[in-house]
């Protein structure tokens, strides 16, 4: 693991390489009544040629920042949270899988470490990086999941915490993806906080929505409102969609317009998408008045298809935007 501390005085310091161990926190320290807590999830692959590289890390480290600006915290350098990837690598390397669909996944965070228990940002923190090696991120694989609509709990709302990538909003999330489960559904998907109407994300994941088939189709995503994460992910299927010539599209979606164009036909697949996921299909959809199918439960066309052209990236294929960073 990896370990950089953080006070006014110093600044960045103490950064070490060393065995995975156990933190030492005093029970006064901020995070732990006041939460100041953020992190980031990567994941390296192994490459055909034996190399090591990881995608879009540098979008990662500038997210990292923006999280730490929001909770009031001390921003990360880039060169910092590349070089602790980097570091960890040259000791840890080994540990990245060659089996497709397997990962060295990578989570590095940063918690306030301060004593005390006045309410302020804290004058201490300790930001870390550990490591696991990781395979497909759902049981079922490439099998579609069934989510739930949620109405009675909302995962963020304008001006609060919803783009930062949180330690707060996932436990927030906790008690809606036991109400999805007891639903019989493997995700909870949120819900605007003003009216309960509008699509924003699934579980910890961005959702996309699929108009239409073969190259005529449209792949429409909900628009930032700044209670949604902006994905890396979800940044690069756009980008991706839009060069396999398909419109693209940022909008509003409401939870009306999702049943109904899906009865039309109209609306023909969604996915959801993710770093530990990757794309995800979305097969069933429940709601406190009913359920429905989309796309008969089965995987889409143009949901594979993004699928197989981030997977081949990632894995060693053509790289035009110069997406991978080598780290080994």
């Amino acid at each position: 693991m990896v370990t950089i501390r953080w006070n006014p005085e110093r600044g960045w310091h103490d950064a070490v390489v060393q065995p995975y161990r156990p933190l030492e926190l005093d029970p006064a320290a901020m995070v732990l009544h006041y939460g100041q807590a953020i992190f980031e999830g990567l994941k390296v692959y192994r490459q055909p040629d034996g190399s090591l590289k990881s995608f879009r890390p540098e979008a990662n480290a500038e997210r990292f920042r923006s999280s730490a600006r929001r909770l009031a915290m001390p921003e990360l350098p880039d060169e910092l949270f590349l070089g602790s990837i980097a570091e960890l690598l040259k000791v840890d390397g080994r540990w990245v899988p060659e089996q497709d669909e397997e990962s060295l996944y990578l989570r590095p965070f940063m918690i306030s470490t301060e004593k005390g228990l006045g309410v302020r940002p804290a004058k201490e923190y300790v930001y870390a990086l550990i490591a696991s090696p990781a395979g497909s991120y759902f049981s079922g694989g490439l099998k579609p999941v069934s989510v739930w609509l949620c109405t009675e709990f909302v995962r963020a709302a304008p001006g609060g915490t919803g783009a930062a990538k949180c330690a707060g909003n996932y436990a927030a999330s906790l008690q809606a993806q036991a109400q999805a489960a007891e639903q019989g559904c493997d995700q909870v998907v949120w819900l605007d906080a003003m009216e309960r109407h509008w699509v924003e994300e699934m579980g910890g994941m961005n959702l996309f929505f699929v108009f239409g088939s073969g190259a005529d189709a449209k792949v429409v995503t909900p628009e930032l409102s700044g209670a949604l994460l902006p994905g890396i992910t979800r940044d690069s299927i756009l980008k991706v969609a839009a060069d396999l010539g398909h419109a693209v599209e940022e909008r509003k979606l409401s939870t009306e317009e999702w049943e109904k164009k899906v009865g039309t036909g109209e609306l023909t697949e969604v996915f959801a998408c993710g770093t530990a996921a990757v794309i995800t299909p979305v097969g069933r959809v429940k709601h406190a008045g009913g359920e429905f199918l989309v796309n008969g439960g089965e995987a889409g066309e143009v949901t594979m298809k993004l699928r197989q052209e981030l997977t081949a990236i990632q894995r060693g294929g053509e790289d035009v935007r110069g997406w991978m960073r080598t780290f080994a």
